[in-house]
């Protein structure tokens, strides 16, 4: 019998690092893949469509949402945001353990649809240094932030909802944190 891979829901803050720990973990494992999700928000600098997001428009992603098509989905600061079912599956009867990087309300979705996901909570040092990634990103307005801020007080909150929790305080050792993580769950 081949061996499943981890569905890993990793939440946390904007701000608390889970793009940067993503970046980490896809260098350093192998049969780790990153579920791209869809949304309808814009791209920020640098991003690229079908690699950092899918981005849609709203129209298109109440049509996806019709479709069943979607593991989850969330409105987070007024937009839309969805993780397509068909690559994760795929990846998982392979043997691939697939990270997604969602909301709370996603979360709640997909533990509820596959209980043997693992909630993975990713924390930021403190509020302060959580202000300042946010701010030194530059590619949002002060009342976006403190949009972002307000909401980071809930999400925190989430985090004893979750199998486990894992302090961004160091790359290299949370992103190893997450790898045992992610083989400790492995199902055979």
């Amino acid at each position: 019998m081949n061996k499943k891979g981890t569905l890993a829901i990793l939440i946390g803050p904007s701000g608390s690092g889970k793009g940067t720990l993503i970046k980490q973990l896809l260098q350093d494992e192998n049969e780790t893949f990153l579920s791209v999700s869809a949304t309808t928000r814009a791209p920020r600098p640098g991003e690229v469509d079908k690699v950092n997001y899918y981005f849609v428009s709203k129209d298109e992603f109440e049509q996806m949402i019709a479709e069943d098509a979607l593991l989850e989905h969330a409105c987070y600061c007024e937009n839309y945001y969805g993780t397509p079912k068909a690559p994760v599956f795929e990846r998982l009867e392979r043997g691939e353990h697939v990270l997604l990087e969602i909301e709370m309300q996603g979360a709640r979705q997909v533990k509820k649809a596959y209980p043997d996901a693992v909630s993975i909570f990713i924390m930021p040092p403190s509020i302060e240094e959580l202000r300042r990634r946010l701010t030194g990103r530059g590619t949002e307005t002060a009342e976006v932030i403190e949009k972002r801020m307000a909401a980071a007080v809930g999400e925190i909150e989430y985090a004893k909802e979750c199998d486990c929790v894992v302090v961004n305080d160091d790359v290299i050792r949370a992103a190893n944190e997450i790898a045992e993580i992610l083989n400790r769950y492995t199902k055979q």
